[in-house]
C-alpha cells in the first residue's frame, strides 16, 4: 500500500507540474489481477483498485493499517466500472454488473473480487474511510439509483448524477459516494466549483477514451493549479480545494466523499468570477 501526505494549501504553490501530479493524481489503477490501494492523510482515506481475471482476489490488511482485517475500522465503497463480477462478504456474494455499488460495512472481515469472464473483467473501484460505527453490507444496482439531471447543455454541462451512499440512500458512517455522468456535448463537471473543510473528496474519472483527457482543476480558489487526467485516473481533493474538470470529450467520474458530515449540499461555493 503506498503512503502519501498531502502538501498544505500553502506548500503546493510551490509544486511543479510532477509534484502536483504525485502528490495528487492516482495513475496505477487498475492493473490486472493486482490489488492497488493508495493511504491518504485527507481524511485518513484509502483509494484503491480490483481488477481479478481467472482467480479471485482478497482484500487484505497491509501492515500500515495495524489490524487483522482491511474493514475492522473501516467501511469501504465499492464501485464496478467493468465487466460483470461478484464481491464475496463474509461468505454472501453479491452479483456486480457494470455501475453497480457494494457498500461493505465495518466489521467484514472476508472479502474477495472475482470477475463472470476473464476476457472482460470487473473492474472494481475502492473508495474507505474510518469507521466508528457498523452499517449493514448492501448493494445497489445502476438500475435501482434514483438519477438526478443537473446543468444545461448551453452551459455545457448537462449531467446526470446517481447518489449511492448517502443520508437519504445506503446508510454509513461517513462515506458519501456517487457517480456523474456527463451527457453528449457536456464537458464541465462541478463548475462553479466549491470547497468543504469539512470533508475530503476523490474523483475517479472513467469511460474516457484513450486519446482524451480531463483537465482537472485544483486549489484554493485564489490560487488554482490543474491535472491532466486520463481514463481510470484519481485525483485526492483536500479540504481545502476545489475539485471540477473539463474534458476534450465524453467522460463519467465518481466521487466519493468522507469528514465530519454527510450532507451532500454542505458546499463553500467558489464563483467562477473570483477564481484565480
Amino acid at each position: 500500500m503506498q503512503i502519501r501526505f498531502s502538501p498544505n494549501q500553502n506548500d503546493y504553490q510551490k509544486l511543479c507540474t510532477d509534484g502536483l501530479r504525485a502528490n495528487f493524481l492516482v495513475e496505477t489503477l487498475f492493473a490486472p489481477d493486482k490489488l492497488e490501494l493508495v493511504y491518504t492523510d485527507a481524511d485518513r482515506a484509502i483509494v484503491g483498485s480490483v481488477v481479478p481475471t481467472a482467480a479471485a482476489l482478497k482484500l487484505t490488511a497491509d501492515a500500515e493499517l495495524r489490524a487483522a482485517y482491511f474493514c475492522e475500522r473501516r467501511e469501504l465503497g465499492v464501485l464496478n466500472i467493468g465487466g460483470s463480477g461478484a464481491v464475496e462478504v463474509d461468505g454472501k456474494k453479491y452479483e456486480m454488473n457494470k455501475l453497480d455499488c457494494l457498500y461493505v460495512g465495518r466489521g467484514s472481515k472476508e472479502i474477495s473480487f472475482s470477475s463472470k469472464d476473464a476476457a472482460n473483467p470487473a473492474a472494481y473501484y475502492l473508495l474507505s474511510y474510518p469507521a466508528h460505527a457498523a452499517y449493514p453490507t448492501t448493494l445497489v444496482t445502476v438500475k435501482d439509483a434514483a438519477p438526478t439531471e443537473l446543468g444545461t447543455l448551453a452551459d455545457a454541462n448537462r449531467r446526470t448524477i446517481y447518489k449511492y451512499i448517502h443520508m437519504g440512500g445506503i446508510k454509513s458512517c461517513q462515506l458519501v459516494m456517487g457517480f456523474t455522468k456527463m451527457q453528449e456535448g457536456a464537458v464541465w463537471n462541478t463548475m462553479p466549483p466549491h470547497t468543504h473543510t469539512r470533508r475530503s473528496e476523490v474523483y475517479i474519472y472513467f469511460d474516457l477514451h484513450p486519446k482524451q483527457r480531463v483537465m482537472h482543476f485544483m486549489g484554493t480558489p485564489q490560487q488554482t493549479r490543474h491535472l491532466v487526467v486520463a481514463d481510470r485516473q484519481a485525483v485526492i481533493s483536500p479540504s481545502w480545494s476545489i475539485h471540477s474538470g473539463c474534458g476534450t470529450g465524453a467522460y463519467t467520474f465518481c466521487w466519493g466523499m468522507g469528514g465530519e458530515n454527510q450532507a451532500f449540499d454542505d458546499m463553500d461555493p467558489a464563483p467562477t468570477a473570483q477564481l484565480r
